[in-house]
């Protein structure tokens, strides 16, 4: 019988000495809330990369610009005859010749050029409107992952009281049962209860560790990132104004805008284009006809009459990316209200639910001493014992998943206000 409880002892110290071992690696880095946000909006690739769409846009803008201003060309022409014409011992046309000319075109009417270009401006400001919202994206992941850290130490934490609680009761259990006033079945269902709590423990804190992990990929940190203290977020008045805080909706906004011009500008397809282009040229040899130098004027213009529909169908096209943006920014203003008004009723029910469970909480733990104080004096019974336990786990680990909800409910406010970051 003592061999056995020796080698029972001896598995289940190697157990607590392996589990120890094989516990996550501690992050090297802790963050603020503040802190671990700026840092993933400044850092995160995501961000960087919409970032390049306002570049893009600035070169569209210098592209249809360059097409209403002046442009300047020249070319150096040589030809060489396989013989030179003369007459009356004068060369008429010089076997080689060089000819240098420089052309001169400036738009004087280019109504869709014009168009462009205001386009153009447009394309920029939904390109920094989406940086905006992918910022706001990429800060609502961070807060995210920061947030599941906080709430996911709560339940490790609670499952390392309750692991004290049950190898208490084991060690007790243990006492008794070699004084002789107590059973070997009530040791191993205590020691049960202490592995079940380590198993549950060690989940727990490899999900903490993947959520680290998680913060550590938003914030480029090449590693794990643990989350400092818990933010405290304010709950904001009420206000219906979020075309002015989302960034979301400022991004549909700006794009259905876009399409709209870019609709109203179709009718500039059909008007005319007038160049003017200035083309002065030399000539060396100077031909016997031709003199030197010369220059010419030319006023060209090009007036659209007939092209089988082909305006008349990108307009029909321009009519439908207006009429989807219009609708795109429909539906995202009515789910951002719905999503303001669900986060309130959200913040009121988590209240209240985390008051209850705090309470729950905290008549198990009673519970648990007043059940222990009765086993020691020998009126309760060992699975009496137990259930306490379980029941007190359960209960706070209930209390600290009702404070994750509420810290979310009111986070989930400040971001579908626009309020965050």
């Amino acid at each position: 019988m003592w061999s056995l409880r020796a080698s029972v002892a001896v598995a289940v110290s190697l157990a607590c000495a392996g589990a120890a071992a094989a516990q996550p690696p501690a992050p090297s880095r802790t963050l603020s809330f503040a802190d671990a946000v700026q840092q993933a909006i400044e850092r995160n690739p995501t961000v960087r990369a919409a970032a390049s769409a306002i570049l893009r846009a600035e070169g569209e803008i210098r592209l249809a610009r360059a097409a209403t201003l002046l442009q300047l060309g020249g070319n150096v022409t040589t030809t060489t005859l396989n013989t030179g014409v003369e007459f009356q011992g004068v060369t008429v046309t010089p076997q080689s010749s060089v000819t240098a000319a420089i052309t001169a075109d400036m738009p004087v009417v280019a109504a869709a050029a014009w168009a462009r270009r205001a386009q153009a401006e447009d394309e920029r400001q939904v390109a920094t409107f989406n940086v905006a919202d992918v910022r706001r994206q990429v800060a609502a992941a961070t807060a995210d992952a920061y947030l599941t850290i906080v709430g996911l130490r709560r339940v490790v934490d609670a499952d390392r009281r309750a692991r004290d609680v049950a190898k208490a009761h084991y060690d007790l259990a243990s006492q008794l049962e070699r004084a002789g006033t107590g059973s070997r079945l009530n040791a191993l269902r205590a020691q049960q209860q202490w592995s079940t709590v380590e198993t549950q423990l060690e989940t727990a804190s490899l999900a903490v560790y993947r959520a680290q992990e998680a913060l550590g990929v938003l914030v480029v940190a090449n590693g794990p990132v643990d989350a400092g203290e818990e933010p405290v977020f304010e709950v904001p008045p009420d206000d219906a104004r979020l075309e002015l805080f989302r960034t979301d909706l400022k991004l549909f906004a700006a794009q259905q805008s876009a399409a709209e011009r870019i609709l109203r500008d179709s009718s500039k397809d059909w008007w005319p284009t007038v160049d003017a282009v200035f083309t002065p040229q030399t000539v060396y040899p100077r031909p016997f006809f031709v003199p030197a130098n010369s220059w010419t004027f030319n006023l060209r213009a090009n007036i659209p009459i007939f092209d089988s529909g082909t305006r008349r169908g990108t307009k029909i096209e321009r009519q439908a990316a207006v009429d989807q943006a219009r609708e795109t920014l429909a539906g995202a203003t009515e789910q951002a209200g719905a999503q303001v008004r669900t986060a309130r009723v959200a913040i009121a029910s988590a209240e209240r639910g985390l008051a209850s469970a705090r309470a729950a909480a905290e008549q198990a733990e009673q519970v648990v001493t007043i059940t222990n104080i009765s086993f020691r004096a020998g009126a309760a019974t060992n699975i009496e014992v137990i259930d306490a336990q379980r029941a007190a786990l359960d209960a706070e680990t209930q209390a600290a998943v009702a404070q994750d909800v509420l810290t979310r409910a009111r986070f989930e406010l400040l971001n579908a206000l626009g309020r965050f970051p």
